[in-house]
């Protein structure tokens, strides 16, 4: 199973957290523990690239950090080529903010692993934009539903989740990995701090 509190080596986390946003929240998904689990690794590759189908795209990229081995996976079991965004510039060597082989213009499919305001997929956008790319389109494991879809279908940004915390919480209850007090005060969470609607 992909989605279970026990399966996925504490990737689920339920408690008080700080997002990136700066909102503190009930639940926490740390997909980062995902690189420590290969099997699950490669099984959210493969949803993710599932997603994508149907999407124009040559050339993929990961948003840094959490999403670039799920990148990797997905480039290397389907031979697709992949960039990498740099998070800062470095001051010598090529001082690129993008890394790897590609055209002018070539249409780069975004990779990410949760959104919630989707500000971390704008900045890469941004950044491949500005470096040549034609970045419209992404997949994303996780959509947290507080307005990342709305944000970046409003800078006309086409995103795919292959999940969103509803169908999370679903399973996780119905697995009997937490109760159903929790999923009410998740959702009441989420419904109250929509940033994006």
């Amino acid at each position: 199973a992909v989605v279970s509190t026990q399966s996925t080596g504490g990737a689920i986390k339920f408690g008080e957290y700080k997002l990136k946003s700066g909102i503190m929240s009930p639940v926490y998904f740390d997909l980062r523990a995902l690189v420590s689990l290969p099997r699950l690794l490669r099984d959210a590759a493969s949803l993710l690239y599932t997603a994508a189908a149907g999407m124009d795209y040559s050339v993929i990229c990961g948003v840094p950090y959490t999403a670039l081995p799920i990148a990797t996976v997905i480039s290397v079991d389907h031979d697709i080529p992949m960039v990498i965004r740099r998070k800062e510039m470095k001051d010598y060597g090529t001082k690129k903010m993008v890394e790897g082989i590609f055209e002018q213009g070539e249409a780069c499919l975004i990779i990410e692993d949760v959104i919630t305001t989707g500000g971390s997929i704008l900045e890469t956008v941004d950044v491949l934009n500005t470096a040549g790319l034609k970045a419209v389109d992404g997949v994303v494991l996780l959509d947290r539903q507080q307005g990342g879809h709305v944000n970046l279908t409003n800078h006309n940004f086409n995103i795919r989740s292959v999940f969103n915390i509803s169908e999370i919480l679903d399973i996780l209850v119905k697995g009997g990995d937490i109760e159903k007090e929790t999923v009410e005060k998740t959702m009441q969470f989420i419904k109250d701090n929509v940033l994006f609607s």
